[in-house]
């Protein structure tokens, strides 16, 4: 017999609308101010506009040079995202079904690191990045994004891995298998649903990533969506066309809202993802 819902369930109802709301409603008022023009937005920022004014999305395309930025995001992005997800899934085979010498000292000092600020290792990355001479390269960027393994998601992808019995590769490996060859062939495809969610986690982490891109990006033709916001941000200094800038910004926030309402439920499952030991 379905229950009643008590009167503490409505209230968490509620404030589970009002969360929603505050993420919702900036998004909703970006898009109808990207819709207005100059004029309307410094009359009144809470009126809607009175025409959709399409051409704001049209100058913000061709003023930010959006084509460009675009295409080296899909670069910077699609390459980190393959060789990222790659490094993280064998370093979390390795850690977690390979038996070696220090193998939980070797473990534990990563788990460690999840308390130090990521910000300390901003100046030894700079000074590799400079010796190596991948300042203003792309390719540097991938490099850094790939091999610079993601803590959290290397714990999250380590707990679902080691849920998997270990009689499977045992097989595999006594019917003449490498330790390689069981990776690829037994422990991959089992790990497909872990593996999938650490890779959309990935994407909108490298997506949305600012920091990296503004500090080892010098040339304009290589920033990536995150930069070439910013610096349309800054150019509103000297000249204050909003409106255009939020056309710029509902464009650039379309592949994240597309990516999460195909993968939402996946999102989702991806926070007790290895939680339960099976």
């Amino acid at each position: 017999m379905e229950q009643k819902a008590s009167s503490m369930d409505y209230v968490w109802r509620f404030i589970l609308l009002v969360c929603a709301s505050t993420i919702l409603f900036p998004l909703i008022w970006v898009l109808y101010q990207s819709l207005k023009t100059n004029v309307e937005f410094f009359q009144d920022v809470w009126a809607f506009p009175k025409q959709m004014n399409w051409g704001n999305y049209v100058r913000a395309w061709t003023s930010y040079e959006l084509s460009t930025t675009l295409l080296n995001t899909v670069y910077y992005v699609g390459a980190s995202l393959l060789l990222g997800t790659f490094m993280t899934t064998l370093n979390a085979y390795a850690l977690t079904r390979l038996k070696f010498r220090f193998q939980k000292l070797i473990w534990a000092s990563i788990m460690f690191s999840l308390f130090l600020p990521g910000i300390n290792a901003l100046i030894p990355q700079y000074l590799l990045m400079k010796d190596l001479h991948l300042i203003n390269s792309l390719t540097g960027l991938v490099i850094l994004d790939s091999f610079g393994e993601n803590v959290f998601l290397l714990m999250l992808l380590g707990g679902f891995m080691a849920s998997l019995p270990k009689e499977l590769e045992e097989s595999a490996i006594i019917d003449g298998a490498s330790f390689f060859q069981a990776f690829l062939r037994v422990i991959v495809p089992l790990s497909t649903p872990g593996i999938v969610t650490i890779a959309i986690f990935k994407f909108l982490g490298l997506y949305n990533n600012f920091l990296g891109p503004f500090i080892y990006l010098t040339d304009p033709s290589k920033y990536t969506i995150a930069v070439t916001m910013y610096q349309a941000n800054m150019k509103l200094q000297f000249n204050a066309d909003w409106v255009t800038l939020f056309a710029g910004v509902t464009i650039t926030m379309i592949p994240s809202l597309v990516l999460y309402m195909a993968f939402q439920r996946r999102i989702m499952e991806g926070a007790t993802l290895g939680a339960v030991k099976g």
